[in-house]
């Protein structure tokens, strides 16, 4: 499960050759590190770096570790979400709303109303307390409608068809993180350990393991993600053709982009789950038309930025957005039949539209109607709950979602979506690093990054006296770990001949084919640096470098078995409950 590795991965290259691949290193011919005093302790584990390093980049070697790394990846991810998925056998946290309005919307063709004691009827496998009636909710159907799938084929008796295609999409969040990060980093080796800590991460877990909307969102807006870095393979090279092509004073828009329409679809499906994907669907198309600006000023355009946004972004709005809302609106097909408020413009001739605008059916009238009451509740909210956490919290943890709480005979159990707490703090101090990287080297990826990052985080700090919870941070905690093994990348290749040959203007491989296309002018830096001497390998570097990575690794994998129980609800003492309690005056 991997994108494609072109030479234009301008967002998705680290400059590496073909064979560099698994560890992000270079194996062209480099000058020999120079021979330095130290203990034989250390040169025996360069020695040994340095053989093993040749071993797994012998073509037989790395097209084995090129199969075997995403399939184990994706079977320790599914062997996580799906083992003992039914329990705990009650609704958890959210599923009191998601759980049954899926069920109604397989029944109905839209959420409907539950008379008193639905929850224990439910559990106990009843599904009688559903009513015709339409009820009022607050977000769009599509989530919904894929939470209630397994249950409209197998029936609502056992909770694990409640929450199997929650399960599904955190398997395909994981398996979407590593093919994203393999194909913004162009190594096997980091985006094996970005698919390793998003399949072992308790976050990641618990929001795969309960059957909310939000895991669902996270599919949805990474894959777009991975449709982006699609459309800009070879992009370069089309823009250096179609300046040769067309040669007008702005340039031609260019409409064969059907990585962009993915997106999209993509996009527009995540809004019909959540509106937050809407914040995902404006950064993502601003990257869009930066990028051809930036493709065209490297091409030589003579108004890049004035052209790209007179002829490339038009098209590139009319690409991304009209499938986005033609997927948003048909995701309400059920609705229009009885949905709450779907009659509303019928009932009511007051209410609707006129003039220049009459023409609009009067469906479309009571959706319009219909989400302005619904935006209203989203901005009004204010309600106390004991879990909620204002945005200004993520990041430092200071109240992860607990889930469920049940006292036993001896003790409790917990279910909390707490993460992995070292990849989050080290995806935190990488985001630090990002922005430093991307100041100093315009790289792009690094800004890809830091915008999916922002799309799904900045948006809450708008809303201080909202009620909102961690668990909104799902969505965009794959783009923090991918981060996090771009990071180590960029510390393994600090002395690597990878390192050096990318250069300062050629901040990324994205940029590869451009640059083939258009030769460095003679008397400049880049012409400098093409007949530089070779650079020195430091094989020693990348094995003290490889060493951190292992430490964090293991590291990693001690935390999340400490913190299993409470991600599994495994009942324990209350003392050794109290000691998995984080921040440590959590709850």
């Amino acid at each position: 499960m991997t994108l494609p590795r072109t030479a234009d991965d301008a967002d998705g290259g680290g400059g590496e050759p073909r064979d560099a691949e698994l560890g992000a290193t270079a194996t062209a011919v480099t000058a020999p590190a120079p021979s330095r005093a130290g203990s034989p302790r250390l040169a025996r584990l360069t020695d040994a770096y340095g053989s093993l390093e040749r071993r797994l980049t012998e073509p037989r070697i790395r097209r084995r570790i090129e199969i075997a790394a995403p399939v184990a990846i994706l079977g320790l991810a599914a062997i996580a979400r799906l083992v003992g998925l039914g329990n705990p056998h009650l609704l958890i946290f959210d599923e009191t709303y998601y759980v049954k309005e899926g069920w109604s919307t397989w029944q109905l063709g839209y959420e409907g109303e539950w008379a008193e004691g639905a929850n224990e009827r439910f559990e106990a496998g009843d599904p009688g307390a559903l009513s015709t009636e339409a009820d009022y909710v607050v977000h769009p159907p599509l989530g919904k409608w894929i939470i209630g799938m397994a249950m409209a084929v197998f029936g609502m008796g056992d909770p694990f068809w409640w929450r199997l295609p929650s399960a599904l999409a955190g398997i395909a969040l994981v398996g979407l993180t590593y093919a994203v990060a393999r194909g913004l980093l162009r190594s096997v080796a980091f985006a094996s350990l970005a698919g390793f800590w998003m399949a072992i991460d308790g976050f990641a877990i618990v929001m795969s393991r309960t059957a909310l909307l939000d895991g669902i969102l996270a599919v949805f807006v990474l894959a777009s993600a991975g449709a982006l870095l699609l459309d800009r393979r070879g992009s370069p090279t089309r823009t250096v053709r179609a300046l040769a092509a067309r040669r007008g004073r702005f340039g031609a828009a260019l409409w064969n982009r059907p990585w962009i329409i993915v997106a999209g679809v993509l996009l527009g499906a995540g809004c019909a789950t959540k509106w937050s994907g809407g914040a995902f669907l404006a950064v993502f198309g601003l990257w869009i038309v930066v990028m051809e600006a930036l493709d065209r000023r490297r091409a030589g355009y003579r108004h890049p930025w004035l052209g790209t946004l007179l002829t490339q972004a038009p098209a590139s709005f009319v690409l991304l957005v009209l499938p986005a809302l033609v997927v948003y609106v048909a995701s309400y097909a059920g609705w229009f039949d009885g949905g709450w408020g779907s009659q509303v413009m019928l009932e009511r001739a007051d209410l609707r539209w006129g003039g220049m605008l009459a023409w609009v059916p009067l469906g479309l009238q009571s959706l319009w109607a219909y989400h302005a009451q619904q935006l209203g509740f989203h901005v009004g909210l204010t309600n106390d709950h004991a879990y909620q956490s204002p945005a200004i919290q993520w990041l430092w943890l200071g109240r992860p979602t607990g889930f469920k709480m049940v006292t036993v005979e001896d003790g409790s159990w917990w279910i909390t979506a707490v993460p992995n707490l070292l990849v989050w703090y080290a995806g935190v101090l990488a985001l630090g690093f990002l922005l430093f990287h991307l100041g100093r080297t315009l790289d792009r990826r690094a800004a890809l990054l830091l915008l999916a990052v922002a799309a799904g985080y900045v948006p809450w700090l708008l809303f201080p006296d909202r009620t909102i919870f961690f668990f909104y941070a799902i969505v965009f905690l794959p783009f923090l770990v991918i981060g996090l093994a771009f990071a180590l990348q960029q510390l393994v290749a600090l002395r690597s001949p990878a390192r050096v040959a990318v250069g300062a203007d050629a901040p990324t491989a994205l940029d590869a084919d451009l640059a083939a296309a258009i030769p460095p002018v003679p008397g400049t830096d880049a012409a400098a640096r093409a007949t530089a001497s070779e650079p020195v390998d430091d094989v020693e570097w990348r094995a003290a470098a490889w060493s951190i990575v292992a430490l964090l690794v293991v590291t990693s994998v001690l935390v999340a078995a400490w913190y299993l129980p409470v991600w599994y609800g495994i009942p324990l003492p209350d003392g050794l409950m109290r000691l998995r309690f984080w921040p440590p005056s959590w709850p």
